[in-house]
């Protein structure tokens, strides 16, 4: 029976939580199997460095890491780990990194990127076009404009796409890996890990319940400016095309066409998501019922709020507000 072996890679400028929280799940695993008395083979977790030297690495936060091997010492890899952080965008831009990755990527059974660590894995060619993946949600757009023949998906936890995982954003690298140990272990190990961390097996919805508002940059067109301001200003108000149209001062084919040109979206789509963004705002900070909060950011009624709600944030807004409420 062959341990697996666990290499997350380290270097200066990683987000620290994207590599330890990974390797305090795969320990866990292990004692939590132990006391089953499974004999399932042991995870072998170890920070390792990319080149030959296995000098101390710092993290962004200052924290101060040492990898106890080099990437090119470890002959047989069950899971290569990628983490992300500030410092993995000088590495993507650097050939010999990106060759010691793909050397290793190719040794290992699987590969796993935390947060922007899918930044050094599409570099290194971890990614088959037209495969989708996740980073964190600040980082998509990013990520989608550097490599479009990928498919960035902003609110995804994590994705599994054969032997390659993928995730968002720091504490979603401990999602990503217990699902690792799911796949390995099965169910009852993972759970017993999630609930010793204290965390979900299976996180309820997606990255957008945590994610700010992005919005497009500003219209040029006076007519669309006219629309967006009048959007932002009341949403509670009728927003439909006719209405939007006539305060520009064009016809509704050509407002269509010009929003669509300066913002990449339709009208409907554009008007939704700021009325999402209202409601959040409403949920996180005042006791107002659904009821309320729906008129008061143009949805008409509590059901349509859900609806709206749960398909553009993930999750239903009661519920929403149980965890962000302020």
């Amino acid at each position: 029976m062959t341990d697996r072996v666990v290499a997350i890679v380290g270097f200066d400028g990683m987000q620290s939580l994207d590599a330890t929280g990974p390797f305090e799940v795969f320990a866990g695993a292990n004692q939590v199997a132990d006391g089953l008395g499974r004999t399932d083979p042991r995870y072998l977790p170890y920070l390792v460095a990319l080149g030959q030297s296995t000098a101390p690495v710092v993290a962004e936060s200052g924290l101060t890491f040492s990898p106890t091997a080099s990437l090119t010492s470890i002959t047989a890899i069950d899971t290569l780990v990628i983490p992300g952080g500030d410092g993995v965008y000088a590495l993507a831009a650097d050939p010999d990194a990106c060759l010691a990755v793909a050397d290793a990527a190719a040794r290992a059974r699987r590969v796993a990127t935390v947060c922007t660590g899918a930044f050094l894995g599409a570099a290194a060619g971890l990614f088959e076009p037209g495969q989708r993946v996740a980073t964190h949600w600040a980082r998509a757009g990013r990520l989608a404009h550097r490599h479009p023949e990928l498919d960035v998906d902003p609110d995804a936890l994590w994705v599994r796409h054969d032997r390659c995982w993928t995730s968002a954003g720091v504490t979603a690298g401990i999602d990503l890996a217990l699902a690792l140990v799911e796949d390995d272990m099965g169910a009852e190990v993972a759970q017993t890990v999630a609930r010793w961390l204290v965390v979900f097996l299976r996180r309820p919805g997606g990255q957008s319940q945590f994610a700010a508002p992005v919005w497009s940059a500003p219209a040029e067109r006076q007519p669309i400016r006219a629309a967006v301001d009048l959007i932002h200003a009341d949403p509670s108000r009728p927003l439909d095309v006719p209405a939007l149209a006539a305060h520009g001062g064009v016809s509704e084919r050509h407002f269509l066409r010009l929003f669509r040109q300066e913002l990449g979206t339709t009208p409907a789509r554009y008007v939704e998501k700021v009325r999402i963004e209202a409601a959040r705002r409403l949920l996180e900070t005042e006791d107002s019922g659904l009821a309320a909060v729906a008129e008061r950011c143009g949805f008409g009624t509590a059901e349509t709020l859900r609806r709206s709600f749960h398909r553009c944030v993930g999750v239903a807004p009661d519920h929403y507000r149980q965890r962000f409420r302020a």
